[in-house]
């Protein structure tokens, strides 16, 4: 099957998944996630493919997140259908984690937000020096979500909530440090493991170009990360960030650019998922503090600053992380009774 903003095909034995929006470093929308799902769900049986390949076109990366632009349009006019591409999205998210046959991302370039779900829940995860690796959320009103609160709360020390708050992006070590890649392997190699995974099996193909890993210069920072992130609130963190050094008092300032009221939710999340038994439980969670806020001007607003208008100027209401009451907070994680996703239970 072959669509025109993703590309599915069986070749080799290899189930091949190309993004294919390369002028948009391949942002996600919901057919794009309804034609992945939908081929995973035939693979997953099919005797022809003994594994899956993510890639995305162009040269700029495997994938900018999910398609904001088409959100904010969607938000703004009050609209439902975002709703039904996260819960579509994050059914996705699971589905990768729990393949039956090996999953192997490509994550060269960008690889941010709903990047991540597509790549980071897979079996073999392959990273490049080109690699960027990200949750933005942050910066746009919003909570990390597609798994990402899964992922970051399980990362080594307080190395999540660093990445969650600041919306900073990692490299491809980084990411390998922090448990959400496998593999380094350089990028002019690519083609060449593409050729191995058609005549190989993944571990052997992949043990074939992979390298030792630069060191991570995430983990040389971890003794302050550590320290500051600990804290019990976003206040508390900056204070201690603030008193911790030049790094420190750098990531301070740019998490004080974020909403406030994201931040406060994104520190709760993070906490929450990390008592959470499992992804399932996890995506569960996100979706009820993405449905909370797609009703929110937070998120409108920061689609705006940061996309539409590109002011970089957004209108934070609350204004200060004082003003975020825990009343607020709390309404992010109501469950939704009939709307719930329902994840857990299956």
């Amino acid at each position: 099957m072959t669509g025109t903003d993703v590309l599915v095909r069986v070749e080799a034995g290899l189930g091949r998944i190309t993004l294919n929006r390369p002028r948009v470093i391949n942002a996600l929308n919901h057919e794009m996630v309804g034609a992945i799902a939908a081929a995973l769900a035939e693979w997953a049986s099919d005797d022809r493919v003994r594994a899956v390949v993510l890639d995305g076109a162009g040269e700029r990366g495997l994938c900018a997140g999910g398609d904001i632009r088409s959100i904010h349009t969607d938000a703004s006019a009050g609209g439902e259908e975002s709703l039904a591409f996260w819960a579509d999205e994050y059914r996705l998210n699971a589905a990768i984690a729990r393949f039956p046959k090996p999953y192997v991302a490509l994550m060269d370039g960008l690889v941010m937000g709903g990047g991540v779900g597509v790549s980071a829940h897979g079996s073999a995860r392959i990273v490049t020096e080109r690699s960027r690796v990200g949750m933005p959320e942050t910066g746009i009103g919003f909570v990390p979500d597609v798994g990402g609160t899964y992922l970051l709360s399980r990362t080594p020390g307080e190395l999540g909530t660093h990445i969650a708050l600041t919306a900073g992006q990692i490299s491809g070590p980084d990411a390998i440090h922090c448990g959400l890649a496998d593999h380094f392997v350089p990028s002019d190699e690519l083609p060449r493991l593409l050729n191995l995974l058609a005549e190989r099996e993944v571990d052997a193909a992949v043990a074939a170009v992979a390298q030792d890993p630069p060191p991570s210069g995430l983990a040389a920072e971890a003794e302050w990360i550590d320290r500051c992130y600990a804290a019990d609130s976003v206040p508390e963190i900056l204070r201690r960030l603030r008193g911790s050094g030049e790094a420190a008092a750098s990531a301070a300032k740019e998490i004080e650019s974020k909403s406030p009221t994201a931040l406060t939710v994104s520190l709760r999340a993070l906490r929450a998922a990390a008592a959470l038994p499992d992804l399932e439980s996890v995506l569960d969670q996100e979706y009820r503090i993405s449905s909370a806020a797609f009703r929110t001007p937070e998120f409108a607003e920061g689609i705006r600053a940061q996309i539409i208008d590109k002011d970089r100027d957004p209108a934070w209401s609350p204004a200060s992380l004082a003003e975020v009451t825990d009343e607020q907070v709390a309404a992010y994680f109501v469950p939704l009774g009939e709307r719930e996703l329902g994840l857990a239970a299956h």
